[in-house]
């Protein structure tokens, strides 16, 4: 994987992008017996932060909040297992079991004894999960849109997974799928965007990863019980993935520190970067030193 980001690259239309992809290391984690070593972006310096992307994304999708961190902060930025530009051999599970045997190998490598963590999407959940097995090792959350802490697993079957990701696939959803995340597309969307939401399909795999995850039913009903952790919540009003009631029977698990920032969509760590990072900033030094 590591020669098709140096081809690519080049051809990248965002510069943010660019040097995400600059500070990105190979880490070997032979415990997982796989012999390829995983991406891990490593940004900054100061405390430790792990941001975690969301489904079917890459550490990419932190393009823009990463150099507003970077300076307090430094940032471990993974691809989930079976995701991004991650390697995905042929007779590996790919699952919520999976993702989170990554992360726990990769939690022993991070040079900090506790850490803060922020979830985008599906990330959110993996952050939640994470928490609850770690909690010696993970001092505080920051949600960002939060998906599957509700609901039940759902595997999709045979046949179907595999239609599923043909349909992800396609260049029209893709598009389709990238404008529905932000709250002004018309504005705020051109073909950086469009690329970046594309640009880990060329990895060999992805589509039996892809169909894998999917039979397995992915991360859903994670909200319960919270961890014991200090946890907070960011939504876009104008989110139109996380549909209202997702929202409200998440909001009734959350209770407290949930907020909602306006002109924002499904991706508020891209939609209102600064907002986030501020967000960021007061939230971690503050429960950082209270744990």
């Amino acid at each position: 994987m590591k020669s098709l980001l140096d081809t690519l690259k080049p051809e990248l239309l965002d510069p943010s992008a660019q040097a995400l992809i600059d500070d990105l290391q190979w880490w070997s984690m032979p415990e997982l017996g796989i012999k390829d070593p995983f991406p891990v972006s490593v940004v900054g310096h100061g405390d430790p932060l792990l941001l975690l992307h969301g489904f079917d994304s890459s550490f990419l999708e932190y393009r823009r909040l990463a150099p507003l961190l970077s300076e307090r902060f430094q940032l471990f930025i993974p691809d989930l297992f079976g995701f991004g530009f991650s390697p995905r051999p042929l007779n590996a599970s790919y699952g919520p079991e999976s993702v989170l045997t990554h992360l726990d190998a990769l939690l022993e490598r991070m040079p900090a004894q506790s850490v803060g963590v922020i979830g985008a999407s599906m990330g959110g959940s993996v952050a939640v999960e994470m928490a609850r097995r770690q909690p010696e090792r993970i001092h505080s959350l920051l949600l960002l849109a939060p998906a599957g802490l509700t609901g039940r697993p759902m595997p999709v079957p045979p046949l179907l997974d595999r239609l599923g990701a043909w349909f992800l696939a396609r260049p029209g959803v893709r598009k389709g799928l990238c404008r529905q995340a932000f709250a002004d597309p018309d504005a705020d969307v051109g073909a950086p965007e469009e690329q970046i939401a594309s640009l880990h399909l060329q990895c060999p795999g992805w589509a039996d990863a892809l169909a894998a995850f999917a039979r397995s039913g992915g991360f859903s009903g994670c909200g319960t019980p919270l961890p014991q952790q200090p946890l907070h919540v960011i939504w876009g009003a104008n989110d139109r993935i996380l549909r209202a009631p997702q929202k409200q029977a998440a909001a009734a698990i959350l209770r407290d520190g949930v907020e909602e920032f306006d002109d924002c969509g499904h991706l508020p760590h891209i939609d209102q970067p600064r907002k986030v990072a501020d967000r960021c900033l007061n939230w971690f030094q503050t429960t950082a030193h209270a744990a």
